[in-house]
């Protein structure tokens, strides 16, 4: 049998950073946790999670965290249709989504949900080309994605497509395109990345442009918002949500360096589990996808 006990003594130490916020969160000491997770161990023979600063999960400590959200998410869905049975409190629900997303579209379908459901959101965040493979180990149980290959045991919605455009400062598109934005031109002009797996600006420049491998210096900014103000400081020129870099290219703070933009088509993946539940956000991202993302 699992004991459930010490696996919700693994999920707390992993979800708030540390053993102590853990004991905080479950109302017992430090020891009780760490006894607990000591013993799920033993038991298993074979590691849960890395102690460090933050604590982080090992492959079998994830799965079994990941069946644990689950377990929660079915008790709180059955408490919920028997309401005498109590206890369950609210669940857990844990979603991966690209920043850009959480940047534009997406909060007002997280808000739904939760005033709806009561259930808290446990958002992380990923590239949107690989927020599927999260669904696939099994550490989300629902992902925004531009995968549209169907997850096992997912089911599969088309929610739209986020649309990008290319965008600088005037004096970035003075100094850097003053002779139009060439191939040549883009491959001296600093551009922004949001990390090593960005690849946005060099798929517009090959599918606008016909540059077939765009290399130019780089920065480097982990951030959806650090992308627009760094481009509104003219750091360097970078694809921008149109939601985002809309108001500036109106009131001419930003330039469009093309016409052309970049449509990511993006889809919603859930497991086929708490069916209630998952039909309440499922029916809130639709809808905010809807409404924010380009359709058709």
């Amino acid at each position: 049998m699992i004991d459930y006990p010490a696996l919700a003594a693994l999920a707390a130490v992993l979800r708030e950073g540390s053993f102590e916020r853990a004991a905080g969160a479950l109302g017992v000491t430090p020891s009780a946790v760490s006894q607990r997770v000591r013993g799920l161990e033993e038991r298993l023979g074979c590691a849960l999670v890395v102690r460090g600063q933050p604590p982080v999960a090992t492959g079998a400590g994830a799965r079994l965290v990941a069946h644990y959200e689950r377990v929660r998410l079915l008790e709180s869905e059955v408490a919920e249709d028997l309401p005498a049975l109590g206890g369950a409190g609210p669940g857990r629900l844990k979603v991966a989504v690209n920043a850009d997303s959480l940047g534009t579209w997406f909060p007002p379908a997280a808000a739904g949900f939760a005033a709806a459901s009561g259930v808290m959101l446990d958002l992380v965040l990923d590239d949107e080309g690989h927020t599927a493979e999260r669904l696939r180990t099994g550490e989300v149980l629902a992902a925004v994605t531009a995968d549209p290959s169907p997850v096992p045991g997912c089911r599969l919605i088309g929610l739209g497509a986020l649309r990008f455009l290319p965008v600088a400062s005037p004096g970035f598109v003075a100094r850097h395109f003053a002779d139009g934005v060439t191939e040549a031109a883009l491959r001296r002009a600093p551009m922004l990345r949001f990390d090593h797996r960005d690849e946005l600006q060099a798929r517009w420049a090959r599918q606008v442009l016909g540059v077939e491998r765009l290399e130019a210096p780089a920065h480097w900014v982990p951030s959806t918002q650090g992308f627009l103000d760094m481009a509104l400081v003219g750091l360097g020129w970078a694809m921008n949500p149109v939601q985002l870099a809309g108001p500036h290219l109106a009131a001419g703070r930003l330039v469009a360096l093309h016409e052309e933009g970049l449509d990511v088509a993006l889809h919603w993946q859930h497991a086929r589990l708490g069916q209630g539940l998952m039909e309440k956000l499922t029916r809130e991202v639709v809808a905010a996808a809807r409404r924010g993302l380009v359709q058709g």
